[in-house]
């Protein structure tokens, strides 16, 4: 979990002790913080953070190139997502870039009096949280720069409004052309700061794409997308089932939980060894994230692994997960009760009974002793898979998150084993 943003002096002295120091000027006179952080139309012959990796060197001044041009600072024959697509991928896989890239795009967002290239900026920031989270040594700068932004549109109407009149009087044929693009164009910058809020706080936990395959611009064009219209992963159950009805106003069930479920036993999954306990390739399973955030299921899938890794994954990534947070206490203390343990199933808002009910009625079709036989997959195996993307121990301690993860698995095979979910047959 993040720490609480922090403060402004905290920032100014994290900036001082890490960043690389730029000059300027035949004397080569050091430039000051705030100018570091300010918005730069011209190149950088060095990278913004203190680096020795003589390849991050060469790469920090290319991609600040990258992010001019992204934000229409720089003229490039590349399209936008041509753009975000090398500079993601350059990230993704050189890790000492990452938080060179967000310190870049923290300079070019601030005191920029573009509002269009603004918008663009945080527009790649929220691109960019979707596939890698900052260093945890920059992760608390970031949320704090984030975090000043969730309400700041007047503010910041207000202050390019005085950047630009303060340059009005030595304005050059240049400037002129910026300064006609300072209305409002797009969303509202607190638009982009509250997704790249909550997006920092999931990559921070989740550490962004896995797998071998590099990213692809379909993948960049979803996660700009995924700024308005949310993900089906990763939101809360009511976000989901608002997004969906316009397409099934009639299921009372997420169509992605159930989607996914119906494909797992299409594909022959309850006589599949393993099942649940072997993951799907990662790669394909991001793939087929892909499509299923389009509200689609391929025909050609034939390895049963790739959607019930991906099912794990919904549930998992849930904001809250399926049993709320506040009747874990209950569910802990409950775990060797089957009546205790069924009540408490039965005190949850009716959106959650549901997709609890669901889940259990399909760990139940696994746990018939015909399956068992050829998945290996016993009551107390599933239990203690799906357990982890049920409940969520809040707690930092170790001892404690050890004694409760054999609480959950408990609590879990209690539901699996007496729990009557006869009623969920047919429901969608």
């Amino acid at each position: 979990t993040l720490r609480k943003p922090i403060s402004q002096s905290s920032m100014a002295d994290w900036a001082s002790k890490n960043l690389n120091m730029h000059t300027q000027g035949i004397f080569r006179r050091r430039i000051s913080i705030s100018n570091m952080l300010s918005w730069n139309g011209g190149s950088i012959k060095k990278p913004m953070l203190i680096t020795s990796n003589r390849t991050i060197k060469k790469e920090a001044c290319e991609m600040f190139k990258l992010v001019q041009s992204y934000m229409g600072d720089r003229q490039t024959r590349m399209d936008r997502n041509h753009v975000a697509l090398v500079t993601v991928t350059k990230c993704w896989s050189m890790q000492g870039l990452r938080d060179e890239l967000y310190i870049q795009l923290i300079r070019q967002t601030t005191d920029n009096v573009c509002y269009r290239s603004l918008a663009w900026g945080w527009e790649l920031m929220a691109i960019s949280l979707a596939f890698f989270s900052p260093s945890p040594k920059f992760q608390s700068y970031l949320e704090g720069y984030i975090y000043r932004h969730l309400d700041s549109d007047e503010k910041i109407a207000q202050h390019i409004k005085e950047l630009v009149d303060l340059k009005n009087k030595k304005i050059t044929k240049s400037r002129k052309k910026r300064k006609q693009n300072t209305e409002d164009e797009g969303l509202p910058i607190s638009t982009y700061a509250k997704y790249c809020y909550r997006k920092l706080h999931k990559v921070a936990i989740t550490g962004g794409k896995k797998g071998l395959r590099k990213p692809t611009v379909e993948e960049i064009m979803h996660a700009r997308n995924a700024i308005l219209t949310p993900s089906l992963f990763g939101s809360s159950l009511e976000e989901i089932m608002l997004r969906q009805q316009d397409m099934y106003p009639g299921n009372k069930l997420p169509w992605v939980q159930t989607q996914l479920s119906q494909q797992v036993l299409a594909l022959g999954g309850e006589q599949t060894e393993g099942i649940f306990r072997i993951p799907g390739d990662i790669d394909e399973v991001n793939a087929l994230k892909l499509q299923v955030d389009q509200w689609r299921i391929p025909n050609g899938l034939s390895d049963p692994n790739i959607p019930a890794s991906l099912l794990k994954l919904w549930y998992r990534e849930l904001e809250e997960p399926v049993i709320p947070q506040q009747f874990y206490k209950e569910c802990i203390s409950n775990y060797e009760n089957p009546d205790a343990a069924v009540a408490v199933v039965q005190l949850l808002p009716e959106l959650n009974r549901l997709v609890l009910c669901y889940l259990i009625h399909f760990l139940q079709i696994f746990a018939q002793p015909s399956n068992v036989g050829r998945t290996k997959m016993d009551v107390n195996n599933l239990a203690m898979v799906m357990a982890p993307n049920c409940l969520r121990c809040q707690s930092d301690d170790p001892r404690v998150i050890f004694e409760n993860t054999r609480k959950e698995m408990s609590f879990l095979r209690m539901l699996i084993v007496h729990l009557d979910t006869s009623f969920i047959k047919g429901l969608v």
